[in-house]
């Protein structure tokens, strides 16, 4: 990846809390729970699954950057949303989401080119860089308020 790149990467990773927090800006527990089509998450769930996935995320990138080509592992989305209660209230797992999300950031700021270039499996994804890792990332919070946007607006409709 470019250094270009990466710096844009990065500044789209750190502006996904805002991103997200925007599209909640104001939402109704109604708006939380429109369901916006079936089998769609709902605003509240979507939350509930960027805390989960955060906080997995922040432990690969850790272990991407400490052990020696880890396995950094996969899980279930749907089985997580199924059996972690994801319609509890949305305050803890949004601070949480922006917590890791703060504290990875900061550490991302510190690597070293040699850091960049460390690398594990995935066993979905294969090989999997931090590279790879800040590509998936920089994204994945931007496509979830998206998915809020349209999640609230079927509230309404």
């Amino acid at each position: 990846m470019t250094q270009d790149l990466r710096h844009t990467h990065l500044q789209a990773y750190r502006d996904g809390v805002r991103e997200v927090e925007t599209a909640l800006a104001g939402a109704t527990d109604r708006e939380l729970d429109a369901r916006p089509a079936p089998g769609k998450w709902t605003a509240r769930e979507i939350v509930h699954h960027l805390a989960d996935s955060e906080m997995t995320s922040a432990i690969r990138l850790r272990r991407l950057i400490a052990e020696d080509g880890p396995d950094v592992g996969s899980y279930d989305e749907k089985v997580y949303a199924e059996r972690l209660h994801y319609d509890r209230p949305i305050g803890p797992s949004l601070a949480a989401f922006r917590y890791a999300r703060e504290s990875t950031a900061d550490l991302l700021d510190r690597l070293t080119p040699a850091e960049w270039s460390r690398a594990g499996t995935h066993p979905e994804h294969g090989a999997y860089s931090v590279d790879h890792w800040l590509g998936i990332y920089a994204k994945h919070a931007h496509n979830h308020a998206e998915q809020i946007r349209r999640a609230r607006a079927s509230a309404r409709a």
